[in-house]
Parts: C-alpha cells; structure tokens; sequence
C-alpha cells in the first residue's frame, strides 16, 4: 500500500511544539515508506480561524524544513464536497435535521447531569415528523443505537467504545458549515489518507469518526495517536515550558535542524542516539519505537542539542542562519552587504561558546561592530594609563610581524609577558577590552586573527590616543 499521511492544524493561533512533533512523526513515517505528506488547513471554525495564523503556520513549517507533497488545502474552499456528503446522508436516512433549541439543549443537558447521566444529546428529533416550518435546524448524525467500535491502533493495539456512551453527532450547524468531524472524515476519505497520525486528545473522536466512514462506505484509516507532551512539572505544556509557537524557538536562536532532532526524540527513540541527521531519522523512524507513555519537554536538553548543532554546522551554513540574529540585535543593520562568507569568518571562534544563534550574535558584536562598544566597568579597571605602555608594546610588536599567523601572535604575546614579568592574563585582558569593549571575548589570539593586523592597529591606537 502506498503511504499518505497528513498534518491538519486548526489556524485559531500558533503553531506549537506539540503540533510540530505530530508533522514531524507524519513527515518522517512518509518519507521514511516513500509516501506523500499532505498539509491541509482545518479553517471550518469561522469565528477563531484567522489568516494571521494560515501564514504563522506556513513559515513554521517552511523553517523546519517540513516541506509537504500536497495542499496547503482549506477546507472552506471545499464546502460544495461537504454538502454533498451531508445530501447523501439525509437521503440514505443515516442523518437528520434537529429543530432543538440552544436553550432547550442547555436544559437538556442540566437535566441529565443533575440525575448523575452522562450529558448527551436524548434523539428528540431523531424520528421526528412534525416539522417546524421556516425554524432553523442542524444536521446530525443517526449513530447505531448498540454495539461497539473496535479501533486497530498502531501504538496501542486493539481500542474498544461502547457505542452508547456516544450521541447523534452533529455534522452540519444552522448556517450550513460544517463540523470538525464530519468535515475531517471527508477529507481524508478524499484525499486518500492512509494513516491518520495524531495526539491522543483526539483518541474520543475516532469512534464517531469510524461511525461516519462506515456510514459513507469509505474505507477507515489506519490510525496513531501520540502521546501528549508534558512540561518538566508533568502536567501540560505551558507557555513557560514549551508551549511557545515554533518562529518563538526560531527567534531564541535555534536552529531548525536542532529542533526536529530534540523533537523526534520526544517519545521515540534508536537505541542510545541522541543526535541524527534527517536522513538517519527518516532512515530508522517506526512506531516500533514509539512510546505510548507522555514525553516531558527539557528546555536544557533542546539547548544541548542545539548547542551540538552549533557547533557541527558548516560555518557558511550556520552564517545563513545567524545573520537574521546579527540583524535582530541591532550588531548589523538591515542592507548591510555583508556576504555569508564574510559573517562566516567569526564562526569558528564563537561556535564552542554559545547555545544559541542569539548568543552568538551577541558575542560576535564586536567584530562586526565599526566603533567599539565598551564596558565602562572594564573600561575603567583595564584601560589604565598603567596599561597603556603593554598596549604600545603590542602594537609595536603587531606592525613588525611580517606574518600575520596566530603562531606569531601567541609567540609576540609570550615574549611581552616574559619581558614584563608578567602573567599573560595580566596582558591579554587589556588587550582583550581595547579590541572588544568587554572582559568577555574568545581566546585573545583568535580575536586578534580575526580582526585582522590593519583593525586591531587601529582599535589599539584609538586607547592609546584616547
């Protein structure tokens, strides 16, 4: 059989870390069986769905690398197909417009709680003959009375509901749109789904929606539900423990490949792996390996892994990414020139130092930088008149290399300090300070290579002078 997956989300706000783990766990059983991921946009909630989100939804995706065979579809573009199913349930006498009011319902629904029932829909209208003229009225489903639905689910075997704890669903409101799970079961009857792949909080609506493909002789999916993700508190995600939207994570300055990794290691797993690239993922992904049992979000385990992913990331590669950072950070403005090559040229040296991409651009300010930005604090302890002569020593020493390698940097620093009588701390931090403007750099030989002999001559020559 020929593998179809897809990723439904509700554009009614971002798109989180738990959405994102089930495109993921879609996108890798695809690729992973040389199928097709279909990406299709579940808008039928007219009063929450909005554009803002569509495109949030899109470039989160896109960021990811998530790219999908089919759609974006919307499913308010395609209500003609949904009425006509809803027709074909009303003429084969599997569904039925109720007249009961909103108010009638709520009564309903008060009445059954308060004599300890479940509150479900009683069927007033179910066979209902006397039409009210002109009222307005839902379309619901006619649920079998008795019996059971049997789900064969792919991580947790065999799934029995008794039918009777279910109620005559309704598939169409008064305004003629229609329902998450009527419109749900069309969609992926016509879309030729094969496996629905999603978070256990839909487990409940499968036996409804098994209900209506049977109805409409479509043939059922097979079907997965996920375990939810849980914060390190073990209750559900919060804002402050990864129920952020996924551009939130793109904008703390983690790499899309860094995410996809921490992600598909939320409730999966090959052997003792922690870090794949995406083809070893796709590569060995099964639900074999899938756990049942909820995963728990580690902010610190995504930054170690984003971290690993910092530093094995092809400098121009990584450059690509961190520039958006460098932007963001007010370290380059927009326009300005800069090729990934050039941005890549500090990379080496800072990407054993941060977590992040923000922390990276943060750190590399000073190379980027035209004008030194200094602490005044560090300014004032080591811009001394005192230091001054070690700063015209190095300078000295800097325009009398014929070489500018850092083999002779660390041997011109050494014979200073061997000179002076010093330790090289005692030099490099004033060197370090005049360069960078702070305490807080790289190693002092790969800031001065870095800069370059022209740059650090003049940076240099600005303390002396100042």
């Amino acid at each position: 059989m020929s593998v179809k997956v897809r990723f439904a989300p509700s554009p009614t706000g971002f798109l989180h870390i738990g959405g994102v783990r089930t495109a993921l766990f879609n996108w890798l059983f695809a690729r992973n069986h040389g199928g097709k991921f279909v990406l299709r946009i579940e808008d039928t909630d007219l009063s929450r769905s909005t554009e803002e989100s569509i495109q949030e939804i899109l470039e989160s995706m896109r960021w990811l690398g998530l790219d999908w065979d089919e759609g974006p579809f919307r499913q308010t573009e395609r209500q003609e197909i949904y009425s006509q199913k809803v027709e074909q349930l009303l003429k084969a006498g599997k569904a039925y417009p109720c007249f009961c009011t909103p108010e009638e319902l709520d009564k309903k629904r008060s009445e059954a709680q308060k004599a300890g029932l479940k509150p479900k829909y009683d069927g007033t209208c179910r066979d209902r003959s006397d039409i009210p003229e002109g009222a307005p009225s839902v379309i619901r489903f006619k649920a079998p009375l008795e019996g059971s639905v049997v789900v064969d689910d792919l991580l947790r075997g065999k799934v029995v509901f008794d039918i009777t704890e279910l109620d005559d669903l309704i598939i169409q409101r008064t305004d003629g749109t229609p329902t998450y799970n009527f419109v749900v079961v069309v969609d992926d009857s016509e879309m030729g789904i094969t496996h629905v792949i999603r978070g256990d909080d839909h487990l409940s609506n499968t036996p409804r929606q098994c209900l209506l493909y049977d109805a409409l002789d479509f043939q059922r999916p097979q079907f997965s539900h996920i375990s939810m993700i849980l914060g390190q508190d073990k209750t559900r995600l919060s804002k402050r423990h990864g129920a952020t939207s996924a551009l939130a994570y793109r904008d703390m300055g983690y790499l899309p490949d860094a995410m996809i990794n921490y992600l598909a290691r939320l409730g999966w797993s090959h052997g003792d792996q922690e870090i794949f690239s995406r083809e070893e993922l796709i590569k060995h992904f099964s639900f074999d390996s899938v756990n049942t049992s909820a995963a728990i979000f580690d902010a610190d385990k995504l930054s170690w892994v984003n971290e690993q992913y910092i530093q094995s990331t092809p400098p121009e590669e990584l450059a690509k990414h961190l520039e958006p950072h460098l932007v963001k950070t007010g370290v380059l403005q927009e326009g300005h020139g800069l090729s990934p090559q050039e941005i890549a040229k500090v990379v080496p040296c800072l990407n054993q130092r941060a977590k992040t991409l923000v922390e990276m651009a943060e750190k590399s300010a000073f190379f980027f930088r035209k004008e030194v930005e200094f602490d005044e604090k560090a300014k004032n302890k080591f811009l001394t008149d005192e230091s001054k002569p070690l700063l015209e020593k190095v300078v000295a020493g800097l325009t009398a290399l014929d070489e500018f390698s850092a083999e002779n940097i660390e041997t011109l620093f050494k014979k200073i300090v061997e000179e002076e009588g010093l330790k090289l701390g005692k030099l490099a931090q004033p060197i370090r300070v005049a360069l960078t403007g702070t305490t807080v750099s790289p190693g002092i030989y790969d800031v001065v290579l870095l800069l370059g002999k022209e740059e650090c001559l003049k940076r240099l020559g600005n303390v002396i002078n100042s």
